[in-house]
């Protein structure tokens, strides 16, 4: 028991102690050889994949960068370009509109100006039929008056052609007053 005394509680036994360390080195010497190398390799291949992962990651935002600019970029020149159609769109509607109203107003005054001959034909073809009948019923006013006595055909042709020509004077003067009036 003296031995036991004298051993300490925090120190194991000697022999112990050296076949302790022993074993430790050789653990430590076959670890060393054979597993550190395994271990070591492992952690430089996971932190190249982490340096590479990282510098892929770095790579993606600035690439991401370069992407949203380019498509604000793009978003502006889109605005632009919108801003632009829709300026020519005005234009082009108020040039449609101006070139609508031209065309209106010449297909008018067009319109008006047949009207216009439309109405002086039909006007002098009524004064013409006007005319004949006028004549007719003179000849027929002129055979009353004289009777039951009828005129020469050809006197009274001639008659009417003269009645004619001085109502057509007569109109030209009127029509020269009129203008003069307008």
């Amino acid at each position: 028991m003296a031995e036991e005394a004298e051993h300490n509680l925090l120190l194991p036994a000697p022999a112990d102690l050296i076949w302790g360390s022993i074993a430790f080195v050789i653990v430590a010497l076959v670890v060393g050889k054979l597993a550190w190398p395994t271990f070591m390799e492992m952690l430089d291949e996971r932190k190249t994949k982490i340096e590479d992962g990282l510098a892929a990651a770095a790579n993606a935002k600035e690439e991401m960068a370069g992407e949203r600019e380019a498509l604000a970029d793009e978003i502006n020149n889109a605005h632009r370009e919108a801003a632009q159609i829709r300026n020519q769109a005005k234009d082009n509607a108020v040039e449609i509109a101006r070139t609508a109203k031209a065309d209106a107003a010449s297909d008018a005054e067009r319109i008006t100006s047949n009207a216009q001959r439309q109405i002086e034909v039909d006007a002098t073809s009524a004064k013409k039929a006007l005319e004949q009948q006028i004549g007719t019923l003179a000849v027929d006013l002129a055979e009353k008056i004289v009777g039951a006595q009828a005129l020469d055909p050809d006197i009274s042709r001639d008659v009417i052609d003269r009645f004619l020509d001085d109502l057509e004077a007569q109109n030209a003067q009127l029509a020269k007053a009129e203008v003069k009036e307008n």
